[in-house]
């Protein structure tokens, strides 16, 4: 449906996207992750039209569009400040594109009803201003402007940020909800991990204008590819090469003690898994407890290395600052990169040993 392929984007003397290469799928809900300033906002302005780039080719339905103004691209788009006109009513907003299109009145009329009526706005918000209305509705207005003129693609660029976080979390499900409804091919830029996570078919996430890596969400987040990836995905805690060697020891794992080592959080337990077996016991102390309401959160240091780690709160004994306490784990679930690239290191492979 998309293909980026061999995409530069400079300003001046800088370059913001060395070499981008990326295929998003029909009807795909796509997002492109990562911190502030790393490339995806100006990979979505360049897929939108908005920025042109110096080399490359931007290809929509097999169709090379690179040299295609923003409005031939068949492209709607959902900006961070929605960019909703003040002075016109919600109705007005949503049938701008309509009106610059010359669609007939009555024809606008009932697209934007229709419209309106799937994104959940009511006639009566209709006829408001868009200052009358919270952040969330003026979100939807601003996606329902978009999907009136019938886009094959939907670019949605951190539409959700300037919300608060209750809202933000059950706006994500709406707008994943519409998206499946409509069925319509969509990329999406967040920084936020947890918005990534959960509502991606498919993640790539950018590092200095760089894809480090595109997966699935369970991909990203299990087997994250560089150490880049692991750390700004979710919550891991560094294991030293005394605890590695320790694990290796009671285990016969074979994992490499000179690489960067990481585990994340909800693979740590304070007691052996039912099913035993798979899991290794590394003895510790317990360091801090931190109350959650639903789990406790704990760091448990054990040779050297300070382990976080997720308890459920079901009116079980505590295990307090200071006291004994065993961590058990499995060696399967350590993410292991080289010292140097980064790269990840796959457990039992020759090529995962360093010198």
């Amino acid at each position: 449906m998309i293909r980026l392929d061999n995409i530069e984007v400079s300003f001046g003397d800088f370059t913001a996207i060395p070499n981008l290469d990326l295929h998003v799928l029909p009807g795909e809900f796509f997002t492109l992750l990562g911190p502030s300033g790393c490339g995806k906002t100006t990979a979505l302005r360049t897929l939108a039209g908005f920025i042109q780039p110096s080399k490359g080719t931007v290809r929509v339905d097999g169709k090379d569009v690179t040299q295609l103004p923003s409005d031939k691209r068949q492209v709607g788009m959902v900006f961070q400040n929605y960019a909703l006109f003040p002075s016109m009513s919600v109705w007005e907003n949503i049938a701008f594109g309509l009106r610059v299109r010359k669609e007939k009145p009555a024809d606008s009329d009932r697209l934007v009803r229709d419209i309106a009526r799937r994104v959940e706005l009511s006639d009566e918000q209709l006829s408001k201003n868009v200052a009358e209305l919270s952040g969330g509705q003026q979100q939807r207005v601003a996606v329902a402007r978009a999907l009136v003129l019938r886009p094959k693609i939907l670019l949605l660029d951190e539409p959700l940020s300037n919300l608060d976080a209750k809202l933000r979390h059950q706006l994500r499900q709406q707008l994943k909800d519409l998206q499946s409804e409509f069925g319509i091919t969509t990329v999406y830029v967040t920084h936020d991990q947890d918005e990534a996570l959960a509502m991606s078919d498919r993640v790539a996430v950018f590092n200095k204008g760089v894809v480090e890596q595109v997966g699935t969400p369970q991909e990203i987040y299990d087997h994250s590819a560089t150490e880049f990836v692991c750390n700004f995905i979710g919550d891991s805690s560094a294991l030293t090469p005394e605890f590695v060697a320790e694990l290796n020891r009671l285990s016969g794992a074979g994992l490499s003690p000179d690489a960067n080592s990481y585990l994340r959080v909800e693979k740590a337990s304070l007691s052996p898994a039912p099913e035993g077996g798979a899991a290794v016991g590394l003895p510790g102390t317990v360091v801090s407890r931190t109350y959650h309401g639903l789990h406790s959160r704990y760091v448990v240091r054990s040779h050297g290395a300070d382990i976080r780690l997720l308890v459920r709160e079901e009116g079980g004994a505590h295990h307090e600052p200071g006291t004994e306490a065993t961590v058990y784990l499995q060696p399967a679930h350590v993410l292991q990169y080289h010292p140097d690239t980064g790269a990840a290191l796959r457990q039992r492979d020759p090529a995962a040993v360093l010198p």
